[in-house]
């Protein structure tokens, strides 16, 4: 089963780096990120329909948290794909008004300069296969200032949960640049969620020989 899940994942990949090198018409100088919105639009096509026949049945798809399922608009890209790569035993999910402890590493599709694709967020070094919760430096972050994708994900994590995520432009930074990120960009994060805890609660250091502070929910 495994098997078939890898080949599927060397077929996206085949598709991300597709056409990822190409020159300015005019001045024969590299562009980063060549075809890039259709390349997104096509690359998420294809992981929803990895998700839809869920052969590992480790996938799922998301509804974005803030739009209700009567909602009669609704297309693939108001939902986030997940792929559960560890299953944690925690009860409970962080609420939208919680803070969280996670390890993350976020990255975008393979471009000109970054053949496994720009990663502009990281809690450990190395690529998604890297990790190690020892030596790996968790992050803090509000649930709420976070982009829709990650909220959606946050919110249906039991502490445990290891996701890979797979998160539309339209909940991302949408259809402009922002910091670097350029427009119709598919987010991919891997997310492992420590702990959260409630407004109020002094929040502890991040360091992981941290991570069992009282102050965090832990289970």
């Amino acid at each position: 089963m495994k098997n078939k899940y890898f080949f599927a994942l060397a077929i996206l990949c085949g598709m991300a780096l597709g056409l990822v090198t190409a020159c300015s018409e005019t001045d024969n100088e590299l562009i980063e990120y060549p075809n890039w919105e259709k390349r997104n639009v096509a690359y998420f096509d294809s992981i929803y329909n990895v998700a839809i026949e869920n052969r590992d049945g480790m996938w799922d798809t998301i509804r974005c948290w803030s739009m209700s399922e009567n909602n009669t608009t609704l297309s693939r890209t108001n939902y986030i794909v997940v792929h559960k790569e560890e299953v944690g035993t925690g009860s409970g999910c962080p609420l939208y008004s919680d803070s969280v402890l996670v390890h993350n590493q976020g990255k975008l599709l393979p471009s000109t300069s970054h053949p496994q694709g720009y990663f502009f967020e990281k809690s450990y070094e190395g690529d998604f296969d890297s990790y190690n919760p020892l030596t790996a430096r968790a992050k803090k972050w509000a649930v709420n200032i976070l982009v829709d994708g990650y909220v959606t994900a946050l919110q249906r994590m039991h502490i445990g949960d290891r996701w890979r995520v797979y998160m539309p432009w339209t909940m991302g930074y949408g259809t402009t640049d922002y910091n670097g990120i350029p427009a119709y960009s598919v987010l991919i994060w891997d997310i492992k969620l420590l702990g959260y805890y409630h407004p109020g609660a002094v929040v502890p250091d991040q360091n992981a020989k941290d991570h069992a502070s009282s102050l965090w929910t832990m289970e």
